[in-house]
């Protein structure tokens, strides 16, 4: 998950999904073998391997169906575009968090909904992603501005006319972040956010997509 300008300086819950110091201290956490130990050689701090059943936080993320994902502390974390808070890496079923997030839980809990949801998105099945596609192209129809995280918004911000109806990489992508982007809003506990910019009205139409299409009841990643 990118950086968005305002948290170059500073990154920005109510709930209790845990921290990157809570992550560890869970009992329900499995640590994998020759995990343990700092491997600074590499910019990664301590590690264990969690299963996300165990670190679901009560009344906040649904019930989560799936094998174990790595969580990772690591040091000036970057992709391709530079410097970013988080990445899920799908095939290695692990997620990467910069060691700056230990400083703001709220912002951690938001960006780790955001990852699992990478995952959740995986799994999702074509139907459900294909239904969700039609609820923002008929936001794009509406003229609606905003979203609900950086990561969305500036893919929204790129796309050109002819991209959801091609359904372009670019398209796709966006579909993807928007999708994360949205289920961390509703399950991270944190309700106010700078990053929060979608009118009321379409996170209303998103809230309910999420209810009937069931991912508010049960996640498998």
């Amino acid at each position: 998950m990118g950086r968005s300008p305002a948290s170059d300086k500073k990154v920005r819950r109510t709930g209790r999904l845990p921290t990157p110091a809570e992550s560890r201290r869970i009992g329900a956490l499995r640590p994998p073998s020759g995990s343990r130990g700092t491997r600074a050689d590499r910019g990664v701090c301590p590690t264990e391997l969690a299963s996300l059943q165990s670190v679901r936080p009560a009344g906040h993320l649904p019930p989560i169906d799936g094998q174990p994902v790595r969580l990772e502390i690591r040091r000036g974390l970057a992709d391709r575009r530079g410097e970013v808070h988080a990445g899920a890496f799908i095939r290695e079923r692990r997620i990467a968090f910069d060691a700056e997030l230990a400083a703001d839980p709220q912002e951690f809990a938001r960006i780790f909904v955001h990852e699992v949801f990478h995952f959740v998105w995986l799994r999702l099945g074509n139907p459900r992603r294909w239904s969700y596609e039609a609820l923002l192209r008929e936001e794009m129809r509406s003229r609606a501005r905003g979203e609900l995280g950086w990561s969305a918004e500036w893919r929204k911000r790129s796309l050109a006319a002819p991209d959801p109806g091609r359904r372009t990489r670019r398209w796709r992508e966006y579909v993807c972040e928007s999708f994360c982007d949205t289920a961390a809003w509703m399950f991270s506990g944190v309700p106010a956010h700078g990053e929060y910019t979608l009118a009321l009205r379409f996170c209303k139409r998103r809230r309910q997509w999420f209810e009937e299409s069931d991912v508010s009841n049960r996640i498998s990643i």
